[in-house]
């Protein structure tokens, strides 16, 4: 009686265990899903299209810098000296021209009259030396107070008409997309949205390590309590039915968790203007995060043939094989000696192995993964640019996500449940 009651104690052991690595993989699927969809959101706001190739940001943020500059704009000392000098040049050549013309020959009465009342009133060295008491006068009027308003609001308002002359065809789709997302955040500015973005997302990924490391601990901690009760004959069968189910949930939650990530963009662009700066932040080039079934759905939605078939073999070598394994294992520990030594089910449980494409999956991921971000790594590192005027960072996100370690992971468990079933088959010695 004490030992039954040990036994049945380690399976509830078990199946607490269970339900933890179960329920961890319902969340850690539900908080992918979660993050996927507010990178998305993300990456949707801060699209290239609608920030560093977008007429309208560049018309934005070059008239805040040219506006920054005539608001800011004063005549300093040196500029008034400068400007005297210049207007005194020029009061002094138009004073030289107005009496050579008036000095030249008359041949009119009219003229000729003109040109002596103007040598008997007026000297020219007198209007010369009224050029510099004058000039100063008109320097100290443009600089006064008064004057620079004037001058600022009349460049202001010419600015403001020329950048009311340029826009883009991505003016209203912008608009659309950033009132969605703001709405949907509950922000009303790009500043806040990022900073609330980027506070959720801290927040999944923190609890995002939490599940995985529950659901691999308990998955450790089942076959560490298979391994210790390994010599209880007895209890192999629901031993390896708990392990069945433990490979079922890493299977589910490995092909519906993101297994990679691709995410490119430049990170910050500034760009030296008017003794200003024009600048763009987390500006998104491509971004993509898919499962294994999404990696499927994307194919067969596809309208090319080669795609849906490629879609289709994936979905075939890579889940439902792998999943018919799972269940004629289970048919062949749990049924009867006869049902179990059918061609079918055996088949199923020993030799459906080799179509099973889940280890070349596995395989094939990681060298994609390695492929793209070298090819990334390569063309961004192009787009890198550090100059007096231009500095340029971009960044690269590519990366391997928690779906393709747990689907590694079912991949080891599932060679050695193959292993473990030949040898403590109830049914055949192999």
């Amino acid at each position: 009686m004490k030992y039954t009651f040990i036994n049945i104690i380690l399976l509830l052991g078990l199946t607490a265990l269970l339900g933890g690595a179960a329920f961890s993989g319902s969340r850690l699927a539900a908080l992918s899903a979660e993050r996927e969809s507010i990178k998305e959101d993300y990456s949707l706001a801060n699209s290239v299209t609608f920030g560093l190739f977008s007429v309208d940001q560049w018309r934005d943020r070059v008239s805040d810098v040219i506006n920054h500059q005539i608001n800011g704009f004063h005549i300093t000392k040196a500029q008034r000296k400068a400007l005297q000098v210049a207007i005194e040049k020029e009061m002094h050549s138009l004073v030289s021209k107005t009496v050579a013309e008036i000095n030249q020959p008359q041949k009119s009465i009219g003229g000729k009259l003109k040109k002596l009342a103007f040598n008997a009133l007026v000297d020219a060295d007198e209007l010369h030396a009224q050029v510099r008491p004058f000039a100063k006068t008109i320097v100290a009027k443009i600089s006064s107070p008064e004057s620079e308003k004037k001058l600022k609001t009349i460049a202001g308002s010419k600015i403001n008409q020329l950048t009311a002359q340029i826009y883009d065809s991505t003016r209203v789709a912008n608009y659309t997309v950033t009132q969605y997302v703001y709405k949907k955040y509950h922000v009303n500015n790009p500043i806040s949205f990022n900073q609330q973005i980027n506070e959720r997302l801290a927040v999944i990924e923190h609890a995002k390590f939490q599940l995985i490391w529950v659901m691999l601990g308990c998955v450790v901690a089942a076959l560490l309590l298979w391994l210790s009760l390994r010599k209880q004959v007895q209890l192999q069968t629901p031993l390896f039915i708990f392990a069945l189910l433990f490979a079922f949930v890493l299977l589910a939650t490995g092909s519906l968790v993101p297994v990679i990530e691709v995410d490119a963009r430049i990170s910050s662009l500034d760009l030296a203007l008017m003794d200003g700066t024009v600048q763009f932040r987390n500006q998104v080039l491509f971004y993509q995060s898919k499962s294994i079934l999404g990696i499927v759905h994307t194919l067969i939605s596809q309208s090319k043939p080669d795609a849906i078939a490629v879609g289709s073999l994936i979905m075939l070598f890579v889940i439902i094989l792998p999943l018919l394994r799972l269940i004629a294992k289970g048919i062949y520990v749990l049924s009867k000696r006869k049902i179990a030594r059918s061609p079918v089910v055996k088949y199923l449980t020993f030799e459906l192995g080799k179509w099973d494409m889940a280890d070349v999956m596995i395989v094939g991921i990681l060298m994609t993964y390695i492929g793209l971000n070298g090819i990334l790594k390569s063309q961004l590192s192009n787009l890198n640019i550090h100059t007096e005027s231009l500095n340029v960072i971009t960044s690269n996100g590519t990366s391997l996500q928690p779906g393709y370690f747990i689907f590694a992971g079912y991949v080891v468990f599932s060679w050695l449940l193959s292993y473990v079933l030949k040898k403590v088959s109830p049914h055949d010695k192999f």
